[in-house]
């Protein structure tokens, strides 16, 4: 679990300076970052970076759908991720807190619940329902185009094992 946390929190780093420079484009800062308002919906990779430890438990490399669903005049906001391998996937709903950096960016943290399609079958966060938490950064980098990329712990996300998921995603979206 504290390799699992370790790798939550070197990933999260790299999400966050991923989308950095991206920031350093917009131009001067305002002395309060009014971060992206907006709900989107996009696709892109997902990664599964661990193992339960049991045959076919193995990392695997698929995709991902997530969308963001805004609750004005609050920094929460509603999500909603797929992420699929290909065997089955795994749908997460999760409700984040939102937190402006930058102007059109936001850092985020959120807990979910990840509900897989076929248990036992292996997803990029593990292979049974579990709950979730994750932890990323979003962009918009041009009028209605997203970027975003986060991580996603699966707490004991495989059958048979105490193991947990760790998963990192990247994509981009459109912006509504």
């Amino acid at each position: 679990m504290k390799r699992a946390l370790k790798r939550l929190a070197i990933f999260s780093a790299l999400s966050a300076i991923a989308i950095a420079p991206l920031s350093l484009s917009a131009g001067a800062a305002s002395a309060k970052p009014t971060g992206m308002d907006g709900s989107y919906v996009g696709a892109g990779l997902a990664a599964g970076l661990t193992n339960g430890g049991q045959q076919g438990d193995a990392a695997n490399l698929g995709g991902n759908i997530q969308g963001r669903f805004d609750i004005e005049n609050t920094p929460v906001s509603l999500r909603g991720s797929v992420l699929f391998s290909g065997e089955t996937s795994a749908i997460m709903p999760i409700v984040s807190y939102d937190v402006p950096i930058a102007e059109k960016t936001n850092l985020y943290a959120g807990a979910g619940y990840s509900f897989v399609e076929t248990e036992g079958q292996p997803t990029p966060l593990g292979n049974r329902n579990a709950a979730v938490l994750t932890v990323g950064v979003e962009r918009e980098v041009v009028d209605r185009l997203v970027l975003y990329s986060d991580t996603k712990l699966g707490i004991s996300a495989y059958e048979d094992s105490p193991a947990s998921a760790l998963s990192f995603q990247f994509g981009a979206g459109y912006r509504f």
